[in-house]
């Protein structure tokens, strides 16, 4: 094949190359715009949607987590602040931080009877005694105002132990070993043993076992009971009834 030829031919397919470049590049331009205006569509929907609804958002803790996970698809965080669109039209601002700010005093209050972790079905019905009947919360907007809490570094966490959570309220994470023998307490009526441990299987040596009973009972989440033929750490916060 004579080079003139050859030459003319990765020309022509460099420049088929980058007019397919170009075409593509203006495709997705089109579609980014498409997705935009379908944006802009739900987003006003949502808007027209949170006005109708405005009472029933306020009231009722189910309709309005539905209404978030809506909001999530989108970016908007409507209770989340003060200022702005949503803020006046829904009528809340901050909602979930000045919800945080109750969790804090619920949460300081009980401190010293479960050691700074308190199960969330107990701490939403301690919220809701305080609230009136159409202002009561529920456990969604208790993970979403501690979500708020850890932003501002709080010392605020969520456990999840068994099928539930347990709100955590004092400095330090626990870890794997911390939370399964908190659900085996749970499971064990608040409380385990060494030789209960050792029943559960779970070939853990005895140091393991020991440093994670003594890093709980040094946080005050356990506490010891010498009496019987071996020691018994309970768990107030897994025992305790709520009051």
């Amino acid at each position: 094949m004579p080079r003139g030829v050859g030459i003319a031919g990765i020309r022509r397919n460099e420049q088929n190359k980058a007019r397919f470049q170009e075409k593509g590049a203006e495709l997705a331009a089109d579609q980014l715009q498409h997705m935009i205006k379908q944006m802009n569509v739900f987003k006003t929907n949502l808007e027209d949607f949170a006005v109708k609804h405005r009472s029933e958002l306020k009231k009722n803790p189910e309709f309005r987590a539905h209404f978030q996970q809506m909001c999530a698809q989108i970016g908007v965080d409507p209770l989340a602040s003060s200022k702005g669109y949503w803020a006046q039209t829904l009528g809340v601002g901050d909602y979930y931080y000045e919800l945080g700010v109750q969790i804090i005093e619920v949460c300081m209050a009980t401190r010293p009877v479960n050691g700074g972790l308190i199960p969330i079905d107990d701490l939403r019905k301690r919220l809701n005694k305080t609230r009136k009947a159409d202002n009561q919360v529920s456990n969604d907007d208790i993970i979403r105002a501690i979500g708020k809490l850890k932003k501002l570094g709080a010392g605020f966490a969520l456990i999840p132990i068994n099928k539930s959570f347990f709100v955590q309220s004092v400095p330090g994470e626990l870890n794997m070993d911390h939370t399964t023998l908190l659900a085996l307490a749970e499971k064990n009526g608040g409380f385990v043993s060494k030789s209960y441990l050792e029943a559960c299987a779970l070939n853990w040596h005895e140091e393991r076992i020991n440093r994670a009973l003594d890093h709980l009972l040094k946080e005050e989440l356990a506490w010891i009971d010498k009496q019987g033929s071996e020691y018994s750490y309970w768990f107030p916060n897994l025992f305790l009834n709520s009051s």
